[in-house]
């Protein structure tokens, strides 16, 4: 079993590079299963209908969010849509859910978005707790679960895998739209890789215009966000999985 997961697309341009590259990827890595983090996908804030029926269309599993999950009001007209979850560990009220099961080649596949809580600015239940709850209720109803855990600071990450190594398939971190170089498998058969990155915008400031960015640092002043222009990369990585032990074996970042 192959599972490719996709970093955060950032605006339009992010779903060319999908409709583009993702069929080669498909074919050159033999994958089986897509999951694609959408929560920038709308000029870099949320996401709207044509967007995740556009996502649906490129043949994607799964679609995952993070903290611009309510950046569109559209995202309330299919929110609760099984192919798209939101961080589990939004206060239980919230709409939408933050796991979901798939069926896909025999294998029963949880996939469960999570979101941190460190430099964050979200007001959201313990990641560690709900995700050790979700795990324990749905351990023996699936064959592998796979976290987006998206999150700024690397040691909550990396403290995330400890605490769950063994008792998940696999971790990959989004949100900071910069790909780490730090995968590897944890000491109880956990993959696990800090960030996968971003598509989106290539000479850009994490999908943002350089001059907008740049002169928000420089004078501390408040700067309107736009989304770069020009070329684009696709970011991701392929976990290869055993289908006797259900354990990642291979772990392969995607640039593009």
């Amino acid at each position: 079993m192959n599972i490719l997961a996709i970093g955060d697309l950032v605006g339009n341009c992010a779903i060319k590079e999908l409709r583009e590259k993702l069929p080669t990827i498909k074919r050159e890595e033999n994958i089986d299963f897509v999951i694609v983090n959408g929560e920038n996908v709308a000029e870099g804030m949320g996401m709207t209908e044509k967007n995740f029926n556009d996502i649906l269309a490129q043949k994607v599993d799964v679609i995952t969010m993070g903290n611009h999950t309510w950046g569109k009001k559209d995202i309330f007209k299919f929110i609760d849509h099984p192919q798209i979850i939101r961080p589990a560990n939004y206060s239980k009220p919230v709409c939408g859910k933050g796991y979901n099961i798939f069926q896909c080649k025999g294998k029963r596949i949880a996939v469960i978005n999570l979101i941190g809580r460190v430099s964050m600015n979200v007001l959201s239940d313990n990641p560690f707790i709900v995700a050790k709850e979700i795990v324990e209720k749905i351990k023996s109803q699936v064959d592998i679960i796979i976290v987006d855990f998206h999150g700024e600071a690397t040691a909550e990450k990396i403290a995330f895998a400890y605490y769950m190594d063994g008792k998940i398939t696999a971790m990959f971190g989004t949100h900071t739209h910069v790909q780490t170089a730090d995968e590897r498998i944890f000491p109880n058969g956990t993959g696990y890789i800090t960030d996968i990155g971003m598509t989106g915008p290539t000479n850009s400031v994490i999908g943002m215009t350089v001059e907008a960015s740049v002169k928000r640092f420089e004078t501390s002043l408040p700067e309107k966000y736009k989304i770069a222009e020009g070329p684009c990369m696709l970011n991701g990585v392929v976990f290869q999985i055993d289908d006797n032990t259900n354990k990642v074996t291979k772990i392969k970042r995607i640039q593009m």
